[in-house]
């Protein structure tokens, strides 16, 4: 079996920056195993498999996995294939993709007729879950207590569709020196059907431009230790922010990737009825095919 496959980074318009994606097309006839065991070989944060829609008036059914594990929903794979996808349609305009979290619907974002960037609806409204100790989170980056903010929320659970602590960080610095330390992640995570750690912070510096605030997100279960781009979790962190904010409708530009020279940039809007969209570019870097 020979199937077609797409590589590109999500969230820039440079490439070799952002976060890569591949998208492996008509991937009806794989088994689980082979989907994973090409995601590993391929070794990105995630890997799409397109299949035909279970229902007509659908795109596709899309598949996400990481290089262990299949994920409900993801932000940069669903912009990265509504892009793969766009470009072999002229007269797209919008895609729905069947997922283990939902429907996800992806707008295409077109300047004379070009495809310019993509904008996808979150399958899912805000959920917040438990709460943790500052301390344990902190534990977790390798940083101390008091580099976490409280002011505005405790470190806690966010999901439109897939879980992840979200934690503020104080200072610019903080966030710079943050690392994983698995043995404090073990002892935290999994719960809840979270496995990650994204962490924020409103201070920046002059690389990560004018936006609203910086992040960085580890998930070392997942086999990579720091992700690039993280849509699901920035669109969750951005619903959050906009709710404890009086729940105003409210659009974020989110620098990411800095400290791993992967810059990215995210925009999220958030409906004042709780709807949640992430959009950015991305940047082709190659197509190929693979035998099963």
């Amino acid at each position: 079996m020979k199937l077609t496959y797409h590589t590109l980074d999500v969230f820039t318009r440079t490439r070799f920056g952002g976060n890569p994606l591949a998208v492996v097309l008509d991937a009806d006839r794989m088994t689980d195993a082979e989907m994973q065991t090409i995601a590993r070989e391929f070794n990105y944060s995630e890997t799409t498999f397109v299949l035909r829609p279970k229902d007509e008036t659908h795109t596709a059914h899309v598949r996400i996995f990481t290089p262990t594990v299949e994920v409900p929903f993801a932000g940069h794979p669903n912009v990265g294939t509504a892009y793969t996808l766009a470009l072999a349609d002229d007269a797209a305009e919008e895609f729905v993709f069947e997922e283990a979290a939902g429907l996800v619907r992806a707008k295409i974002l077109r300047i004379d007729g070009e495809v310019d960037a993509v904008e996808l609806t979150a399958p899912q409204p805000l959920s917040v879950g438990k709460t943790f100790p500052p301390a344990s989170v902190a534990a977790c980056l390798s940083l101390d207590e008091a580099d976490i903010a409280l002011a505005v929320h405790q470190p806690c659970i966010a999901s439109v569709g897939l879980g992840f602590i979200v934690v503020e960080i104080a200072t610019r610095d903080a966030l710079r020196r943050a690392k994983a330390d698995m043995t404090a992640f073990s002892a935290i995570l999994p719960t809840d059907h979270a496995d990650a750690i994204y962490l924020y912070c409103r201070e920046l510096s002059d690389e990560d431009g004018a936006v609203d605030f910086t992040a960085r997100m580890f998930a070392p279960f997942d086999g990579l230790p720091e992700d690039p781009a993280t849509g699901s979790a920035t669109a969750a962190t951005c619903a959050l922010l906009a709710k404890l904010a009086g729940g105003a409708a409210r659009r974020f530009e989110v620098a990411q990737g800095i400290d791993m020279g992967r810059p990215s940039l995210l925009a999220v809007t958030v409906d004042a009825d709780g709807g949640v969209h992430i959009g950015g570019a991305c940047v082709p870097v190659m197509s190929g095919t693979l035998s099963v």
